[in-house]
């Protein structure tokens, strides 16, 4: 008997799924050993112009598709938080499987939602809520399941990575490459979500809660964007032989788990020094089987579709094997988390200062006194009787750093602290 799909939205992630569906139909057929037809469609504009059709019936009331009984899965690429989620728990109230790439949902709701699938005994699927066509939700919950990770490390916004590359390999400025990437259709009218780290935090909060089996959420992530990240910091760090890129990072330790999304000074050694433009990747490190990564598409109406197909054809392999009883949640665990104050790496500071005798000694000191000592210096000359210095400590508390750098805004010397950028190693131990 063929399965009936319905889906909510027929944006660019909906035409995707519907594209792939058509196109890939007698492969899927033949993997799933089962016919699956979209039946219905929810849209709001009943009368645009669209990329798809089919044998199936729009709809601006989504009771037709979320009450139909001949509807097995949902798919939700509606995006936002309502009304996809009250959607949603109507699909699993009515006995249907769902399949969302809506992460803004998950992030913040993805604990009801997934106790309401449990509780419904309907699998909930959200491979293409992170990465987009990256399949590292069932690569964490199926093929690493036998390790311990001890660490993630991503690249999971597109948009930043760009701007971050473009301002990297061109030496230009942070508000022109953004408006070019407006332009070009990388980032949105209002960036901010993307450029304050935002939505890369919400798929941290996602990937950990999986990776680390124990709930994280949102407002755990600490967050910090990239508009402060200036031509001069990419080149000098290019002179440090690294990079800097908008990372999610999430550490489990003996101390607690550990998430951060920051831009981050990384190593040209790293091999996510060289995921550029608006591909992303996720690098994981689990106890058995090491340093693995995964790189590719982050969105885009194909890329994101697969993650969406792949998981409807997850659900018909269960059905047809007649073993959906599932346990969608895996958060079985509730590890502490571990304060910002507590964080661990070394630093990038950079400052302008008055170019005068012993102020490079003072600094020292005003470090020191916080129990931190450099690992290496830059100073530049600038004109006017100032200078440019630039120093990069040996890892230390993250409090302790901002201890020091409370003495430093108190040094008359000092004219400016221009920037303050954390290094990242890439472990998933405390150096």
């Amino acid at each position: 008997m063929p399965i009936q799909i319905g889906i909510l939205g027929l944006g660019t992630v909906g035409t995707g799924v519907v594209k792939i569906l058509q196109q890939n139909a007698g492969a899927i057929q033949t993997r799933t050993h089962c016919e699956i037809n979209i039946k219905g469609i929810l849209d709001r504009d009943l009368h645009k112009e669209r990329e798809v059709s089919g044998d199936f019936f729009l709809t601006d009331q989504p009771e037709r598709i979320l009450q139909d009984p001949d509807i097995d899965i949902i798919v939700e690429v509606m995006g936002g938080i309502e009304p996809a989620r009250t959607f949603i728990l109507e699909a699993l109230a009515h006995g249907k499987h769902v399949v969302t790439a809506n992460k803004d949902l998950l992030a913040l709701h993805g604990h009801e939602l997934l106790d309401a699938a449990d509780k419904a005994s309907k699998e909930l699927h959200f491979e293409a809520s992170v990465g987009g066509g990256i399949p590292i939700i069932a690569t964490l919950k199926e093929s690493l399941v036998a390790n311990k990770i001890t660490a993630i490390l991503g690249i999971i916004n597109g948009t930043t990575n760009y701007i971050l590359t473009a301002m990297a390999e061109q030496g230009r400025d942070y508000a022109e490459v953004l408006a070019e990437a407006q332009q070009l259709g990388y980032a949105e009218s209002d960036p901010s979500s993307d450029v304050d780290g935002l939505d890369a935090a919400r798929k941290l909060a996602i990937l950990s809660s999986i990776a680390f089996n124990s709930r994280v959420a949102l407002n755990d992530v600490f967050v910090e964007g990239i508009s402060r990240i200036t031509r001069e910091d990419l080149a000098y760090a290019a002179e440090l032989g690294c990079t800097i890129k908008l990372l999610a990072i999430a550490k489990q330790q003996e101390e607690g788990i550990e998430v951060r999304v920051h831009p981050a000074i990384l190593p040209l050694t790293h091999p996510l020094a060289s995921v550029n433009g608006v591909f992303n990747a996720i690098f994981v490190i689990g106890d058995a089987v090491g340093e693995t990564m995964y790189y590719g598409r982050g969105a885009g109406s194909l890329p994101t579709g697969s993650a969406i197909v792949s998981d409807v054809m997850r659900i018909v392999n269960s059905i047809q094997a007649k073993s959906t009883s599932p346990s969608n949640c895996t958060c079985y665990l509730d590890l502490p988390l571990k304060a910002v104050s507590d964080f661990y790496t070394a630093f990038y500071i950079r400052l302008l200062v008055k170019d005068e005798p012993r102020v490079l000694a003072t600094l020292a000191l005003l470090f020191a006194e916080a129990n931190i000592s450099f690992a290496s210096i830059i100073q530049k000359p600038r004109g006017h009787h100032q200078a440019e210095i630039v120093l990069v400590t040996h890892p230390c508390r993250e409090g302790s750093l901002q201890e020091a750098l409370d003495s430093v805004k108190a040094y008359s010397k000092v004219l400016t602290i221009q920037n303050v950028i954390r290094f990242e190693s890439g472990q998933g131990e405390k150096p």
